[in-house]
This record gives structure tokens, C-alpha cells and sequence, in this order.
């Protein structure tokens, strides 16, 4: 065989050689969509379709039967934020979002940190305790805690009157304002562990040799924990107080299944508004168009909220985390 005809045929192989390549690239992305329909398709008809359709539903007077078709335009929108229940209800959620990172956020790093120690003996086992509320429904939780709470025979009201620290039993559900210091508890035990375990990884990706220098120079453990750890851990700070913000600001089945809301109210939360507007029928006919009207509104405020820590993240170094 010539060496002209030799340079031919390996020519001839270098140009199908890309064609191939290509055609077998273009069967993996096939199979890549493949399998990713079902996902697309779940995204599609449960959460795109449901958020453009609450749009458009909070423009009518609906009661979620047939096609919506009294228009009424901005007067669902109106209604609701002149609604004192609405109000009731934000402001509710106000404050168990407050309280919770106000105690869950210092408390769980504090936590943290001490699980952090290398000194600290069956930290595994702590690490577990603190993390087991986090794997438990919420809904299940508040049927428990229910229990718990209950005024005649609850469990937490025997062992206080056990311990002798009350004489007759507290009706912690009963009450406006304990019925709400009992739903922050709660919610305060179910979200701590998974803060803890973010404050734990921050800890742990700090630089050693930073601690090892401050050491050297002679500060004390509680001089490193403000003076270093504290300043580097920033970051964490405002990414942590932001789940943690958002994730209880969006509460409902807790408050669901804990208290309904009550008593008379003092325990409602703007997502259970909107479910009883959209779904419970004791008031008459469900309102569909004004729940959506509500949950746009209330979507709005959870938007602000992510602005802001989003911003808060962008300026003390979010890229850091």
C-alpha cells in the first residue's frame, strides 16, 4: 500500500471520527432530558402553573368552582390588607418569626461551638440528640405536642406539678398569649438541630492556624470565640438567620395540627388565613380568588425579606459561605 493511499484512508477516518462523537453527545443529552421530564413535567403543572394561576385567580370573585368569571380586580387585593384578621395573622407570624431566630440563631451556635470542642466526649451522641427533632413531620409534632400541652392530663403540666413548681394544671392552650410562647418552644426544638449542624460546618471550615497564632499571643478561649470567631463566621450569620427567617415565616402545618390558630386567633399564621379562605367551608363557599389574592400578598413580603438578607449576603462576603 502506498503511503498516498495510507494518508487517505486516515484522513478519511479523522473526518468521521467528529461526526460520531457528536452523534453519541447527542444521544447523552437525549437521555439527560429523558429522564428529566418527569421532574419538568412535576415543575410544571404543581408549582409554575399554580403560581401564574393564583395571578390570574386573584382578579375574580371565585369560590374554586368552574371557570372563574366575576372579575373584580384590585378589590381582593384591597380587602385583604384592610382585613384585621389578615393583619392579626401577619402580625402572628411576625412574631414567632422573630421569636425563633431571636433564640435559635445565638443559641445554636453557642451550641455549636461546644460540640466543636475536640475535649468534649460523646459529641457524636449530642450531635444525634439535638438532630433527631429535625427528621419528624411537623405535622406529627404538633399532634404530639398537643398531647404534651393538653390542660387536663397533658404530660408537661403532671411533671411541673410533680416537680411542685405549679399547684393547679396551666391551660397553655387556652391562653392567647401562652398558647403562642408554646408554638415558639415547639418551634424552637424542631428547627434547632439543623441550625446547629450549619453552625458546626462554619466552624469547621475556619482556618487552624489563625487559632493557633491568637493562642501563641496569649488570648484565652473567650477572647478567641470574639475576636475570631465570631468576626469570620459573618457570613454564616446572615445566611443561617436567613433560612431560618424564611422557614418560619412559611409555617403551617404546625400551627395546623398544635392549635389551629387559636385560641381566638392568637396563634394564626397568614398561611393558615389563606388555607381556611381557599379550603374550609364553615364561613360558606371556599374564596378561592381572595386566598389568592392573600398569598400573593403575603409572597410579596417573603420577597422583600430575601431582597434584604440577599443583600445583607452580597455585602459581608455571601461568597465566603
Amino acid at each position: 500500500m502506498s503511503a498516498e493511499t495510507m494518508l487517505d484512508r486516515e484522513q478519511a477516518i479523522l473526518k468521521k471520527m467528529p461526526k460520531k462523537r457528536s452523534t453519541l453527545n447527542r444521544k447523552e443529552h437525549i437521555w439527560c432530558y429523558v429522564f428529566l421530564l418527569p421532574q419538568i413535567i412535576m415543575f410544571l403543572f404543581f408549582t409554575l402553573w399554580p403560581i401564574i394561576a393564583s395571578y390570574y385567580y386573584s382578579f375574580f370573585s371565585w369560590n374554586g368552582i368552574g371557570w372563574p368569571s366575576e372579575m373584580v380586580g384590585m378589590q381582593n387585593f384591597i380587602e385583604v390588607i384592610k382585613d384585621s384578621n389578615f393583619l392579626n395573622a401577619f402580625k402572628n407570624s411576625v412574631i414567632y418569626t422573630f421569636g425563633l431566630v431571636v433564640i435559635v440563631v445565638p443559641s445554636s451556635l453557642v451550641v455549636a461551638a461546644i460540640l466543636n470542642s475536640p475535649k468534649l466526649k460523646g459529641s457524636v451522641f449530642f450531635r444525634t440528640a439535638f438532630f433527631l427533632p429535625v427528621i419528624l413531620t411537623m405535622a406529627i409534632i404538633g399532634i404530639v405536642m398537643k398531647n404534651i400541652f393538653a390542660f387536663q392530663g397533658g404530660f408537661l403540666n403532671s411533671i411541673l406539678e410533680k416537680m411542685g413548681l405549679i399547684d393547679t394544671p396551666i391551660n397553655w392552650l387556652g391562653n392567647t398569649s401562652l398558647a403562642m410562647v408554646a408554638l415558639v418552644i415547639v418551634g424552637v426544638w424542631k428547627g434547632f438541630g439543623i441550625k446547629v449542624i450549619y453552625w458546626l460546618a462554619g466552624l469547621q471550615s475556619l482556618p487552624k492556624d489563625v487559632y493557633e497564632a491568637a493562642q501563641i499571643d496569649g488570648a484565652n478561649l473567650f477572647q478567641r470565640f470574639l475576636h475570631i470567631t465570631l468576626p469570620l463566621l459573618v457570613p454564616f450569620l446572615v445566611v443561617i438567620t436567613f433560612l431560618q427567617t424564611v422557614w418560619a415565616f412559611n409555617v403551617f402545618d404546625l400551627v395546623k395540627t398544635f392549635t389551629n390558630g387559636g385560641p381566638f386567633f392568637g396563634t394564626d399564621v397568614v398561611p393558615l388565613y389563606i388555607y381556611r379562605h381557599a379550603f374550609e367551608v364553615s364561613g360558606g363557599l371556599p374564596r378561592m380568588g381572595y386566598a389568592s389574592a392573600a398569598g400573593i400578598v403575603y409572597g410579596i413580603a417573603t420577597m422583600l425579606i430575601s431582597i434584604v438578607f440577599g443583600l445583607l449576603i452580597r455585602k459581608y462576603g455571601g461568597n465566603k459561605v
